[in-house]
């Protein structure tokens, strides 16, 4: 049965595009692919383009881009949605150029944002390598998709079941962690048929945003913390200082984006064979470091 090979790309709306660009590209280490009057495209690899940004106040994601290998396994990925209800719709030929995509349907998420699955991805071409100014390595990409995204949830049983029996995505673990007396963080992880330890993650909490962060991985240790210095010398507000998370055992940092939601800079990681994988419940987000820091 066809399922989702990776998260390929992912789509945000942002107020304000120069403070953006210059976060992507002087401080996490993306490249600009191309930038209009509707927006800013960005690189991380060979792909033609991995995040795309787009003018909009809403200051939040808009689309999460789902691989699939082929047409016909497109085709038969789509078909099993509308078989459960699901009111799915291919994407314009507009759209199509501007994902430098072949074909792709989209449909709605519970919590306020697009899916969209597609095939046929642009490459940037052998005389235009990735390139970029501040990595020593690249960004751990591929097979493995650009990371991952954590949405919060309007209401958690509902997303956790659009994930698991409409998206087909894959159970990696639980964490539920008592944050404070009373108060538990009930987040639950997916990974795809690729096996990056999550693709996406969700958690039902109150909050102004539906995007908590997007997380990018990089081959080389030291540029996090290179990446941790350029924010603390360029006054990019750190959300979680350096640490490690017990799932999926990624050594990291959180900060603030523009546009208010968070990105993580991270290094090592699981990648999950699920002939030999087992699902657990943990009850820690991190179990060193990740100190939180508050921003006034």
């Amino acid at each position: 049965m066809a399922e989702i090979h990776s998260l390929a790309y992912a789509g945000f709306g942002v107020s304000d595009l120069d403070k953006w660009q210059w976060l992507a590209t002087d401080i996490i280490g993306m490249q600009v692919a191309s930038r209009d009057e509707q927006g800013l495209t960005l690189r991380m690899d060979e792909y033609a383009q991995r995040f795309f940004l787009e003018k909009n106040p809403i200051d939040d994601i808009l689309v999460a881009g789902w691989q699939l290998r082929s047409e016909q396994e497109l085709e038969s990925y789509v078909a099993e949605l509308r078989d459960k209800g699901v009111q799915i719709e291919p994407l314009s030929r507009e759209l199509l150029q501007r994902r430098r995509v072949e074909k792709a349907y989209s449909c709605q998420d519970p919590n306020g944002f697009t899916h969209e699955f597609f095939f046929g991805h642009a490459e940037a071409g052998l005389n235009d390598v990735f390139h970029s100014t501040v990595l020593k390595g690249g960004f751990v990409t591929g097979e493995l998709g650009i990371g991952h995204i954590l949405p919060f949830a309007k209401n958690g049983p509902q997303t956790v079941k659009f994930y698991t029996d409409v998206l087909k995505l894959r159970v990696s673990d639980y964490i539920r962690e008592e944050v404070q007396p009373g108060m538990v963080v009930d987040a639950t992880f997916f990974h795809t048929a690729t096996g990056r330890h999550h693709s996406i993650a969700t958690a039902q909490a109150p909050a102004p945003k539906v995007l908590n962060h997007f997380m990018v991985q990089v081959q080389n240790m030291d540029d996090v913390g290179m990446a941790y210095d350029r924010c603390v010398k360029a006054g990019v507000p750190i959300i979680l200082e350096l640490g490690h998370h017990p799932n999926d055992k990624t050594f990291s940092f959180y900060a603030q984006t523009p546009s208010g939601f968070n990105f993580e800079m991270g290094w090592g990681g699981v990648v999950i064979d699920d002939r030999h994988w087992e699902v657990k419940a943990f009850s820690k987000m991190s179990d060193w470091g990740h100190k939180r820091n508050i921003v006034l």
